[in-house]
Protein backbone atom coordinates (compact mmCIF):
# COMPACT_ATOMS: atom_id res chain seq x y z
CA UNK A 1 0.00 0.00 0.00
CA UNK A 2 3.24 2.40 -0.34
CA UNK A 3 1.60 4.37 -3.26
CA UNK A 4 -1.86 5.24 -0.65
CA UNK A 5 -1.19 7.97 1.91
CA UNK A 6 -1.99 8.84 5.33
CA UNK A 7 -1.68 10.98 8.51
CA UNK A 8 0.98 10.81 10.38
CA UNK A 9 2.57 12.77 13.17
CA UNK A 10 6.67 12.86 13.74
CA UNK A 11 9.58 14.32 14.96
CA UNK A 12 12.85 15.29 13.46
CA UNK A 13 15.20 15.94 16.24
CA UNK A 14 15.21 15.25 20.27
CA UNK A 15 13.64 18.14 22.14
CA UNK A 16 10.34 20.64 22.02
CA UNK A 17 7.87 18.68 23.22
CA UNK A 18 4.23 18.85 21.77
CA UNK A 19 5.00 21.76 19.82
CA UNK A 20 8.37 19.56 18.11
CA UNK A 21 5.56 17.58 16.72
CA UNK A 22 4.54 18.05 13.19
CA UNK A 23 1.18 16.58 11.33
CA UNK A 24 2.60 15.07 7.81
CA UNK A 25 1.43 13.16 4.97
CA UNK A 26 3.44 9.70 4.30
CA UNK A 27 3.02 6.52 2.60
CA UNK A 28 1.36 3.60 3.99
CA UNK A 29 3.82 1.48 5.11
CA UNK A 30 4.26 -2.10 3.90
CA UNK A 31 4.42 -4.99 6.07
CA UNK A 32 7.61 -7.27 5.53
CA UNK A 33 7.04 -11.56 5.62
CA UNK A 34 6.51 -11.47 9.69
CA UNK A 35 4.39 -8.36 10.10
CA UNK A 36 0.67 -7.23 9.69
CA UNK A 37 -0.25 -3.39 8.26
CA UNK A 38 -3.07 -2.55 11.02
CA UNK A 39 -5.50 0.31 10.20
CA UNK A 40 -5.43 1.87 13.67
CA UNK A 41 -8.43 2.30 15.10
CA UNK A 42 -6.87 3.53 18.89
CA UNK A 43 -3.29 4.24 19.90
CA UNK A 44 -1.83 4.94 23.60
CA UNK A 45 1.20 6.86 24.44
CA UNK A 46 3.24 6.34 27.48
CA UNK A 47 5.96 8.07 29.61
CA UNK A 48 8.70 6.53 27.42
CA UNK A 49 7.37 8.10 24.32
CA UNK A 50 8.33 11.63 25.45
CA UNK A 51 11.24 10.18 27.15
CA UNK A 52 12.39 9.03 23.97
CA UNK A 53 11.80 12.43 22.44
CA UNK A 54 13.48 14.57 24.89
CA UNK A 55 16.39 12.35 24.60
CA UNK A 56 16.72 10.04 27.24
CA UNK A 57 17.87 7.03 25.29
CA UNK A 58 19.94 8.50 22.55
CA UNK A 59 21.69 7.39 21.02
CA UNK A 60 19.80 4.38 21.02
CA UNK A 61 16.31 5.55 20.39
CA UNK A 62 14.94 6.74 18.32
CA UNK A 63 16.75 4.72 15.50
CA UNK A 64 16.63 7.86 12.96
CA UNK A 65 14.46 10.85 12.08
CA UNK A 66 11.71 11.78 11.35
CA UNK A 67 10.20 9.59 13.75
CA UNK A 68 6.80 8.98 14.57
CA UNK A 69 6.19 8.15 18.34
CA UNK A 70 3.97 5.66 20.05
CA UNK A 71 3.96 1.54 20.09
CA UNK A 72 0.59 0.84 21.63
CA UNK A 73 -1.97 0.57 18.65
CA UNK A 74 -5.39 -1.66 18.03
CA UNK A 75 -7.71 -1.69 14.74
CA UNK A 76 -7.63 -3.85 12.00
CA UNK A 77 -5.83 -6.43 9.92
CA UNK A 78 -5.53 -4.94 6.28
CA UNK A 79 -3.26 -6.26 4.43
CA UNK A 80 0.07 -9.64 5.82
CA UNK A 81 3.17 -10.62 5.42
CA UNK A 82 4.27 -13.45 3.13
CA UNK A 83 4.99 -15.83 6.41
CA UNK A 84 2.02 -14.31 8.55
CA UNK A 85 0.12 -17.46 9.50
CA UNK A 86 -1.97 -16.20 12.57
CA UNK A 87 -3.92 -13.56 11.54
CA UNK A 88 -5.99 -12.77 8.13
CA UNK A 89 -7.37 -9.25 6.62
CA UNK A 90 -10.16 -8.14 8.64
CA UNK A 91 -9.12 -9.65 12.07
CA UNK A 92 -9.52 -6.84 15.08
CA UNK A 93 -6.11 -7.32 17.36
CA UNK A 94 -4.08 -5.37 19.73
CA UNK A 95 -0.29 -5.13 18.84
CA UNK A 96 2.99 -4.09 20.53
CA UNK A 97 5.30 -1.92 18.08
CA UNK A 98 8.77 -1.63 18.72
CA UNK A 99 10.27 1.17 20.48
CA UNK A 100 12.95 1.47 17.84
CA UNK A 101 10.87 2.35 14.71
CA UNK A 102 7.44 3.67 16.62
CA UNK A 103 4.79 4.71 14.27
CA UNK A 104 1.37 4.53 16.68
CA UNK A 105 0.83 7.88 15.94
CA UNK A 106 -0.52 7.55 12.46
CA UNK A 107 -3.52 5.99 10.37
CA UNK A 108 -1.56 2.84 9.58
CA UNK A 109 1.25 0.92 11.66
CA UNK A 110 2.94 -2.27 10.81
CA UNK A 111 2.85 -5.00 13.43
CA UNK A 112 5.59 -8.15 13.79
CA UNK A 113 3.41 -11.37 13.94
CA UNK A 114 4.47 -11.94 17.25
CA UNK A 115 3.63 -9.07 19.19
CA UNK A 116 0.37 -8.96 18.14
CA UNK A 117 -3.16 -10.31 19.19
CA UNK A 118 -6.83 -11.03 18.45
CA UNK A 119 -9.05 -8.85 20.24
CA UNK A 120 -12.32 -9.69 21.17
CA UNK A 121 -15.73 -8.21 20.56
CA UNK A 122 -16.00 -7.62 24.39
CA UNK A 123 -12.74 -5.30 24.23
CA UNK A 124 -13.12 -1.98 22.66
CA UNK A 125 -10.39 -0.49 20.51
CA UNK A 126 -9.13 2.29 23.22
CA UNK A 127 -9.19 -0.31 26.02
CA UNK A 128 -7.09 -2.74 24.37
CA UNK A 129 -4.89 -0.31 22.84
CA UNK A 130 -4.35 1.28 26.50
CA UNK A 131 -2.86 -2.38 27.14
CA UNK A 132 0.64 -3.32 25.80
CA UNK A 133 3.29 -1.44 27.54
CA UNK A 134 1.55 -0.56 30.82
CA UNK A 135 -0.45 -3.99 31.44
CA UNK A 136 2.25 -6.32 30.13
CA UNK A 137 4.68 -4.52 32.59
CA UNK A 138 2.62 -4.36 35.71
CA UNK A 139 2.29 -7.99 34.99
CA UNK A 140 5.98 -8.62 34.42
CA UNK A 141 6.46 -6.99 37.52
CA UNK A 142 3.99 -8.78 39.74
CA UNK A 143 4.92 -12.45 38.31
CA UNK A 144 7.68 -12.34 37.10
CA UNK A 145 9.79 -10.60 39.87
CA UNK A 146 7.76 -10.64 42.58
CA UNK A 147 6.29 -13.86 41.57
CA UNK A 148 2.89 -13.68 42.80
CA UNK A 149 0.03 -16.33 41.51
CA UNK A 150 -2.84 -14.11 39.76
CA UNK A 151 -5.09 -17.11 40.48
CA UNK A 152 -4.95 -16.29 44.24
CA UNK A 153 -2.60 -18.90 45.59
CA UNK A 154 0.54 -18.83 47.33
CA UNK A 155 1.87 -17.49 50.64
CA UNK A 156 0.07 -14.10 51.42
CA UNK A 157 2.60 -10.57 50.41
CA UNK A 158 2.59 -7.30 51.08
CA UNK A 159 2.65 -5.04 48.08
CA UNK A 160 3.38 -1.25 47.78
CA UNK A 161 2.23 0.06 44.63
CA UNK A 162 3.32 3.53 44.08
CA UNK A 163 1.96 5.90 41.13
CA UNK A 164 -1.15 3.52 41.80
CA UNK A 165 -3.30 5.64 39.65
CA UNK A 166 -1.33 6.23 36.80
CA UNK A 167 -0.78 3.95 33.36
CA UNK A 168 1.08 1.10 34.47
CA UNK A 169 -0.12 1.31 38.00
CA UNK A 170 -3.62 1.29 37.76
CA UNK A 171 -3.15 -1.90 36.00
CA UNK A 172 -0.61 -3.00 38.83
CA UNK A 173 -3.54 -2.49 41.51
CA UNK A 174 -6.35 -4.50 39.89
CA UNK A 175 -3.49 -7.38 39.19
CA UNK A 176 -2.12 -7.48 42.50
CA UNK A 177 -5.48 -7.96 43.99
CA UNK A 178 -5.94 -11.02 41.94
CA UNK A 179 -3.15 -12.29 43.93
CA UNK A 180 -2.87 -13.09 47.66
CA UNK A 181 -2.18 -9.77 48.16
CA UNK A 182 -2.30 -6.85 50.87
CA UNK A 183 -1.83 -3.71 48.80
CA UNK A 184 -0.43 -0.41 49.90
CA UNK A 185 -1.03 1.88 47.56
CA UNK A 186 0.45 5.88 46.60
CA UNK A 187 -0.96 8.68 44.65
CA UNK A 188 -1.96 12.27 44.30
CA UNK A 189 -5.04 13.49 46.55
CA UNK A 190 -7.71 13.78 44.39
CA UNK A 191 -6.57 10.23 43.37
CA UNK A 192 -7.09 8.57 46.76
CA UNK A 193 -10.90 7.36 46.26
CA UNK A 194 -9.75 6.01 42.67
CA UNK A 195 -7.32 3.72 43.41
CA UNK A 196 -9.42 2.61 46.61
CA UNK A 197 -12.01 1.61 44.31
CA UNK A 198 -9.10 -0.58 42.20
CA UNK A 199 -9.35 -2.40 45.23
CA UNK A 200 -5.80 -1.19 47.25
CA UNK A 201 -6.06 -2.20 50.80
CA UNK A 202 -4.39 1.29 52.11
CA UNK A 203 -4.02 4.67 50.06
CA UNK A 204 -1.36 7.27 51.26
CA UNK A 205 -0.93 10.74 49.36
CA UNK A 206 2.32 11.13 48.66
CA UNK A 207 2.20 14.54 49.16
CA UNK A 208 1.66 13.71 52.98
CA UNK A 209 4.41 12.70 55.53
CA UNK A 210 2.93 9.38 55.84
CA UNK A 211 2.66 9.56 52.26
CA UNK A 212 6.15 10.65 51.21
CA UNK A 213 8.08 8.50 54.34
CA UNK A 214 5.78 5.39 52.45
CA UNK A 215 5.03 4.17 55.94
CA UNK A 216 1.95 2.17 55.72
CA UNK A 217 -1.01 3.32 57.87
CA UNK A 218 -0.81 -0.56 59.16
CA UNK A 219 2.39 -0.91 59.81
CA UNK A 220 2.92 -3.88 57.39
CA UNK A 221 6.56 -3.96 56.19
CA UNK A 222 6.80 -4.14 52.40
CA UNK A 223 7.79 -7.56 50.51
CA UNK A 224 8.07 -6.11 47.14
CA UNK A 225 7.44 -2.56 45.83
CA UNK A 226 6.18 -1.63 42.39
CA UNK A 227 7.41 1.17 41.57
CA UNK A 228 6.37 3.73 38.76
CA UNK A 229 7.13 7.22 40.71
CA UNK A 230 10.22 9.25 40.48
CA UNK A 231 12.51 10.89 42.97
CA UNK A 232 12.18 8.43 45.40
CA UNK A 233 15.41 7.61 47.25
CA UNK A 234 16.70 4.02 48.21
CA UNK A 235 16.95 5.54 51.87
CA UNK A 236 13.27 6.48 52.46
CA UNK A 237 12.20 2.88 50.27
CA UNK A 238 14.98 0.51 52.84
CA UNK A 239 13.10 1.09 56.37
CA UNK A 240 9.65 0.08 54.65
CA UNK A 241 11.40 -3.53 53.23
CA UNK A 242 11.06 -6.72 54.98
CA UNK A 243 13.89 -8.56 55.83
CA UNK A 244 14.51 -10.12 51.84
CA UNK A 245 12.08 -6.97 50.35
CA UNK A 246 12.61 -6.18 46.55
CA UNK A 247 12.05 -3.00 45.06
CA UNK A 248 11.46 -3.57 40.94
CA UNK A 249 11.96 -0.13 39.23
CA UNK A 250 9.64 0.25 36.38
CA UNK A 251 11.28 3.03 35.29
CA UNK A 252 15.19 2.66 35.99
CA UNK A 253 17.54 5.84 35.91
CA UNK A 254 21.45 5.50 36.18
CA UNK A 255 21.07 6.22 39.61
CA UNK A 256 18.92 2.67 39.80
CA UNK A 257 21.36 0.54 38.15
CA UNK A 258 23.78 1.84 40.36
CA UNK A 259 21.87 0.53 43.44
CA UNK A 260 20.83 -2.39 41.58
CA UNK A 261 24.39 -3.23 41.26
CA UNK A 262 25.55 -2.13 44.72
CA UNK A 263 23.00 -4.57 46.43
CA UNK A 264 24.20 -7.35 44.55
CA UNK A 265 28.05 -6.43 45.24
CA UNK A 266 27.10 -6.59 49.05
CA UNK A 267 25.41 -9.27 48.65
CA UNK A 268 22.76 -7.14 50.23
CA UNK A 269 18.97 -9.38 50.62
CA UNK A 270 17.06 -6.25 50.36
CA UNK A 271 17.26 -5.45 46.22
CA UNK A 272 16.55 -3.36 43.64
CA UNK A 273 15.71 -4.34 40.56
CA UNK A 274 15.31 -2.65 36.93
CA UNK A 275 12.66 -3.64 35.49
CA UNK A 276 13.97 -5.47 31.69
CA UNK A 277 11.62 -7.42 30.58
CA UNK A 278 10.71 -8.93 26.63
CA UNK A 279 7.03 -9.49 26.40
CA UNK A 280 5.85 -12.50 25.94
CA UNK A 281 2.83 -13.43 23.43
CA UNK A 282 0.97 -15.83 26.40
CA UNK A 283 0.87 -12.65 29.13
CA UNK A 284 -0.56 -10.21 26.08
CA UNK A 285 -3.31 -12.67 25.50
CA UNK A 286 -3.69 -13.30 28.99
CA UNK A 287 -4.38 -9.64 29.54
CA UNK A 288 -6.54 -9.04 27.27
CA UNK A 289 -8.66 -11.77 28.35
CA UNK A 290 -8.83 -10.23 31.75
CA UNK A 291 -10.19 -7.24 30.10
CA UNK A 292 -13.00 -9.57 28.02
CA UNK A 293 -13.49 -11.41 31.57
CA UNK A 294 -14.22 -7.96 33.08
CA UNK A 295 -11.53 -9.11 35.82
CA UNK A 296 -9.12 -6.02 34.45
CA UNK A 297 -10.36 -2.64 33.32
CA UNK A 298 -8.74 -0.08 31.30
CA UNK A 299 -9.38 3.27 32.84
CA UNK A 300 -8.74 6.25 30.18
CA UNK A 301 -7.92 9.32 31.22
CA UNK A 302 -8.71 11.89 28.59
CA UNK A 303 -9.24 10.71 24.23
CA UNK A 304 -8.09 12.61 21.56
CA UNK A 305 -8.62 12.69 17.62
CA UNK A 306 -4.90 12.22 16.01
CA UNK A 307 -5.68 15.98 14.84
CA UNK A 308 -5.05 17.18 18.00
CA UNK A 309 -2.22 14.56 19.64
CA UNK A 310 -0.22 17.59 20.98
CA UNK A 311 -3.00 17.87 23.88
CA UNK A 312 -2.27 14.10 24.12
CA UNK A 313 1.75 14.54 24.33
CA UNK A 314 1.07 17.44 26.49
CA UNK A 315 -1.30 15.71 28.79
CA UNK A 316 1.26 12.64 29.16
CA UNK A 317 3.95 14.96 29.71
CA UNK A 318 2.47 16.70 33.00
CA UNK A 319 2.90 12.95 34.82
CA UNK A 320 -0.74 13.60 36.03
CA UNK A 321 -2.92 11.11 33.79
CA UNK A 322 -5.50 8.94 35.65
CA UNK A 323 -5.30 5.75 33.71
CA UNK A 324 -4.50 6.04 29.97
CA UNK A 325 -4.34 8.70 27.66
CA UNK A 326 -6.10 7.23 23.93
CA UNK A 327 -5.37 8.64 20.49
CA UNK A 328 -8.14 7.69 18.04
CA UNK A 329 -7.55 8.63 13.85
Amino acid sequence: MASKLMNALQYSSYGGGADALKHVEIAVPDPKADEVLVKIEAATLNPVDWKIQAGALRPFLPRKFPAIPGTDVAGEVVQVGSTVKRFKTGDKVVALLSHATGGGLAEYAVAKENLTVTRPPEVSAPEGAALPVAALAAHAALTQFANIKLDGSGERKNILITAASGGVGHYAVQLAKLGNTHVTATCGARNLEFVKGLGADEVLDYKTPEGASLNSPSGTKYDYVIHGASGIPWSTFEPNLSATSKVIDLTPTPSAFMTFALKKLTFSKKQLIPLLGNPKIENFDYVVNLVKEGMLKTVIDSKHPLTKAEEAWSRIMSGHATGKVIIEP
